[in-house]
């Protein structure tokens, strides 16, 4: 294997699906800048995710309404005021 190629803040986290309610420690080098105090009482960093497999209807079975109409607005409304912002061209 190639030496120096992988991170070396590989470290214990929390993973939190908000969609479900669900958390579960695991290891990553994600940055985050959250931390949550898990069950044992210790203090860990937290990686928010918004879907996983506790909560994707290919896991679970089920489907689950996800608001993407209010994402793409939220957006719109983010960067209207930007110079990314579409202008439309007047005749």
């Amino acid at each position: 294997m190639k030496k120096d190629i992988h991170p070396q803040n590989y470290r214990v986290v929390v993973f939190k699906d908000f969609s479900c309610g669900e958390a579960w420690l695991g290891r990553s080098c994600a940055p985050t800048k959250e931390t949550i105090v898990w069950e044992d009482g210790n203090e860990y960093p937290l990686i928010k995710l918004e879907i996983s497999n506790r909560s994707h209807p290919f896991f679970t079975g089920k489907m689950k309404f996800v608001d993407t109409a209010g994402r793409i607005d939220k957006f719109n409304k983010k960067f209207a005021n930007t110079r990314f912002a579409r202008k439309d061209k007047e005749n």
